[in-house]
């Protein structure tokens, strides 16, 4: 028997068992977690992060990312209170908080979130109107994470933020939207306009009650009128005349000669 034998046999053995030792080593990130089955039983501790050692075919590890996810919602088709139709989309972000729910209390935690996602936006946006979902964004923002978020913290997973992203709505409803836009506008600017109309008459009122009390102010603003058309390089000048001057023209030039008195039934005279 060669004496080099053993010795290349105990060589190889400790080659082949520094092999498995190297092969058990794990480095887990940061962000990461480790939930570790042992023979099939899982360890109540998670490892991570740093080196780790699985000894498999012992024990068998799954990585869990303790990172927030950013999942799309699809494009939903929604049915509002008010029996209109639009195409929704949404945005969730979430986080796993308990790696060891996340592994055991649902088979594939980031696929159950999305279609969860997709079912509570149908439910709870078919629930509300057509205005409240344009106006009260913040509030089905609101609602859509705290009911999501209850749903899935049996899986040890946080919903910390739900986002409507775009809602699309049907020709149709945006041209009726846009005539509605149009007449609230029209109807806007009719106000104002009366609006103003009331107070220059108010104004005119009080301007009026105030020059009949003075006569003199009337002829003051008169000659200041006759001041600013004439700073204009115009040659053209208004003077107004009494309307008193035209009623003998539209009397014929005769005024009306008095009327004799005509006696009463007991034959006295009244004036006429």
């Amino acid at each position: 028997m060669n004496f080099n034998e053993p010795i290349l046999m105990l060589g190889a053995f400790i080659a082949l068992v520094a092999l498995y030792f190297l092969s058990c080593i794990r480095i887990i990130l940061e962000y990461e977690r480790g939930v570790v089955f042992r023979l099939g039983r899982v360890i109540p501790k998670p490892r991570g992060p740093g080196i780790t050692m699985i000894f498999w075919p012992v024990e068998e590890m799954k990585r869990v990312s303790l990172r927030t996810h950013v999942t799309d919602v699809p494009a939903q088709d929604v049915i509002t209170r008010d029996n209109v139709s639009v195409k929704v989309n949404a945005v969730v972000y979430f986080r796993v908080v308990d790696p060891h729910r996340a592994i055991l209390e649902v088979e594939n935690y980031l696929y159950a979130t999305s279609e969860l996602s997709q079912t509570t936006l149908r439910s709870i946006l078919g629930q509300g109107e057509l205005d409240e979902l344009l106006s009260e964004r913040d509030r089905i923002n609101r609602h859509l994470q705290e009911v999501i978020d209850l749903q899935t913290d049996p899986w040890g997973i946080k919903v910390s933020m739900v986002e409507v992203k775009h809602v699309d709505l049907p020709e149709t409803m945006k041209r009726a939207m846009a005539r509605q836009a149009e007449s609230e506008r029209e109807r806007r600017a009719k106000v104002i306009h009366a609006e103003g109309e009331k107070q220059a008459a108010i104004n005119l009122r009080d301007a009026a009650i105030t020059l009949e009390g003075h006569p003199m102010a009337m002829q003051m603003r008169f000659l200041q009128t006759l001041s600013d058309v004439g700073s204009e390089n115009n040659t053209t000048i208004v003077f107004p005349l009494p309307i008193d001057l035209f009623e003998m023209f539209t009397s014929g030039g005769r005024k009306r000669p008095p009327q004799p008195p005509e006696p009463d039934r007991e034959g006295a005279l009244v004036s006429a």
